[in-house]
């Protein structure tokens, strides 16, 4: 297992990242297996947990706190992210003050530790000055209670604009970015990751797997699994759609190139993000110890130059098969419903 710094924090990291929004009702109900699923991958050389207070409604964020009691504490980077609704009362999410004020003394009791590493946004609140946000990040690290601070899915022209009020305002700054990233959603490479490394920013990039389209589930001439993704998600699965077409046709290119060099699909995806040289480290988000096996093998294998030229003839740099679908890291201004004509 590689590590890497993140940012400019002085804070290292695996170059894979366990993800835990599979741990919990959304995902795996059962505690026991979830905890032993977090220290296989501890075992493995893993020393970040991403998690967030939203998931599974904060069971995610206990499970990882009782996985790591006893000890493991210190030895592991733990982020975890504010800011997605919880319910449809008023001020029960976004960025304010008052919310993440409240919100980290909760998951700080539901991890049951005394700091977070690494503190982020889950999305940019439009509802909110980004100096308020800043500022009340700014403050929970002076008061030790996070370690550093950062934001999930923000398309280039927003982490400039935080990077300019932190200056202008003398205020802590966003270290880290957490965009997705996949060989089928690739326009990140464009801008947002040209943008965190001009700022010396760590990125954690997820869904490396495409919520599964690059897992061998989703192929050509075979009936889609039934998992509750495609139902909540249905544009990303509906295979009658010409986009989804395109990405059937890339998988199937895809999964022939793993094969020719000895690889599964798994190992060539996700060793294909982190090969990315603005890449921190890679999300990887396990449901079962199965899922976790598969996945962790892509830390050792090394993707040479003509298997990259390959993926890229596949998809090609900077390209998402189906943008509406699955770029959540875009700007909203020009999509039709937004636009001026």
């Amino acid at each position: 297992m590689e590590y890497r710094p993140l940012g400019c924090t002085g804070i290292s990291v695996s170059e894979l990242c366990l993800g835990a929004m599979m741990f919990g009702a959304a995902g795996n109900p059962d505690h026991d297996e979830s905890i032993r699923i977090i220290h296989r991958a501890l075992d493995a050389g893993i020393n970040l947990i991403d998690t967030a207070d939203v998931y599974s409604f904060g069971e995610s964020e206990e499970i990882v706190g009782k996985a790591l009691a006893g000890g493991l504490r210190d030895d592991v980077v733990l982020a975890t992210k504010v800011g997605l609704p919880w319910d449809d009362r008023p001020g029960h999410g976004g960025a304010s003050r008052r919310w993440i004020m409240r919100s980290v003394e909760a998951s700080l009791r539901r991890l049951g530790t005394d700091w977070i590493d690494l503190y982020q946004i889950h999305r940019l609140d439009p509802a909110t000055d980004l100096e308020e946000t800043l500022g009340a990040l700014t403050d929970l690290r002076a008061q030790g209670k996070i370690r550093a601070f950062g934001a999930s899915t923000v398309p280039a022209s927003g982490i400039v604009e935080a990077q300019w009020v932190a200056e202008r305002r003398g205020l802590g700054r966003f270290r880290t970015e957490q965009p997705p990233y996949n060989i089928l959603t690739r326009e990140v490479e464009s801008d947002v990751l040209p943008t965190a490394q001009r700022y010396g920013m760590g990125v954690l990039t997820y869904s490396p797997l495409a919520m599964g389209w690059l897992t061998g589930r989703y192929r050509a001439g075979m009936q889609a699994p039934d998992s509750g993704r495609a139902h909540i998600f249905p544009g990303r699965f509906d295979p009658s759609l010409p986009a989804n077409r395109r990405k059937l046709d890339a998988v199937e290119a895809l999964a022939v190139l793993a094969e020719e060099n000895g690889l599964s699909l798994i190992e060539m995806a996700i060793a294909f993000v982190i090969r990315h040289p603005a890449v921190t480290s890679s999300i990887i988000g396990p449901r079962t110890m199965e899922h976790l096996e598969s996945q962790l093998a892509a830390a050792d294998v090394t993707l040479s130059t003509e298997v990259l030229d390959r993926i890229d003839e596949i998809v090609p740099p900077g390209v998402t098969l189906n943008p509406e679908a699955d770029n959540m890291s875009h700007s909203t201004a020009l999509e039709a419903a937004n636009r001026r004509r």
